[in-house]
């Protein structure tokens, strides 16, 4: 008897693609697809339906508005409130699509459960390896939260796929979503407009405080604190003699420190909360692992430090900009994910 294999399908090409393909290896697929969003408008699931019925698989939907609300959406507003930047793709990875997904459709009978995510696991000697794709669309850093359980119970199809191949593959099966566009950069807030999202969701306004030099000088005064991240330039609303950066936000006294070109850089800081993908132990000693600071951002060289059983301190060779509390740092050890945690 085949294995159960339930994709989740966001009604998106990668995981209708990532569905076909399981069910031309001759898996017993099944989709399930996540109602999520607040004001969910029904578009995903009715292009979920469409891509399963062609395909001629089931499709069930489960909502987990109320976790994602618990998990993802409180957590966002309320880093913002810490003068944070999240990453809430993250948190919903941790604990909705291999959470939640995950123990729902192991009750259901799966065996595993696949998505569409650009990214690999091996198995070797009884362990699990998360690593990067080959793909440019490589997502292993929005999936370093992921644990032995979680990765034992997943596939992940397409991970040595480029974008124009999965559009390909479901143009040539006649999948409606062939052409369907990328999903926004956070699904729950429209436009990307987080500081009005916040404003309406938690009824949040970010009191205006001032802009300060990194002596403490006032250099001036900015609309809340929730409008500005590290390392941004434009938008700042005074004029400078030159460009300047913002290099630290403070919640409690609502000040943000500017600064010239350079100050943003940094070599050393501390992240907490670590999960460490296949280390059956955390840290002992200090190791050397590339470190990435952001999706987009190139790992680079850095010692990793160990200071409790989930703090580090990270160590680049050359600084840094931008170093972000709130968003992730992620430690490779060459192709393969050791794990990371949020910076503090």
């Amino acid at each position: 008897m085949a294995e159960k294999v339930f994709v989740g399908m966001s009604g998106g090409v990668d995981s209708s693609v990532t569905a076909a393909i399981l069910q031309k290896q001759g898996y017993n697929v099944e989709g399930i697809n996540l109602v999520l969003v607040p004001n969910d408008n029904g578009v995903a699931t009715k292009d979920a339906k469409a891509v399963c019925d062609i395909l001629g698989i089931p499709l069930h939907v489960i909502d987990l508005k109320e976790d994602f609300e618990k998990y993802v959406i409180s957590n966002f507003v309320d880093e913002y409130k810490k003068g944070r930047t999240p990453n809430p793709c993250v948190v919903c990875n941790e604990n909705i699509k291999f959470g939640k997904l995950l123990e729902i459709s192991l009750e259901m009978g799966a065996d595993f459960i696949a998505t569409g995510h650009y990214a690999k696991i091996t198995e070797e000697n009884g362990k699990f390896y998360l690593k990067k794709a080959s793909s440019k669309k490589d997502q292993s850093y929005f999936l370093y939260r992921l644990n032995q359980h979680q990765l034992s119970h997943t596939m992940f199809p397409i991970s040595d796929m480029e974008k124009l191949d999965t559009r390909k593959i479901a143009s040539e099966l006649g999948l409606p979503v062939a052409k369907k566009n990328d999903s926004q950069e956070i699904c729950f807030v429209s436009n990307n407009n987080y500081v009005e999202f916040i404003k309406d969701y938690a009824g949040f306004e970010s009191e205006p405080g001032r802009f300060i030099d990194i002596e403490g000088n006032e250099l001036g005064s900015h609309k809340g604190i929730i409008n500005y991240t590290i390392g941004q330039r434009k938008g700042l609303g005074i004029a400078f003699g030159e460009p300047m950066f913002v290099t630290k936000i403070n919640a409690d006294t609502s000040e943000i420190t500017l600064a010239p070109a350079g100050f943003q850089q940094i070599k050393e800081f501390v992240v907490e909360n670590v999960n460490y993908v296949y280390l059956d132990e955390p840290l002992s000693g200090e190791i050397i692992a590339d470190v990435k600071i952001r999706c987009q951002a190139k790992p680079e060289r850095a010692r990793i430090i160990p200071i409790s059983s989930n703090r580090v301190n990270v160590v680049f060779d050359e600084p840094q900009r931008a170093v972000t509390p709130g968003q992730s740092a992620v430690f490779y050890v060459g192709d393969v994910v050791l794990g990371g945690g949020f910076i503090v």
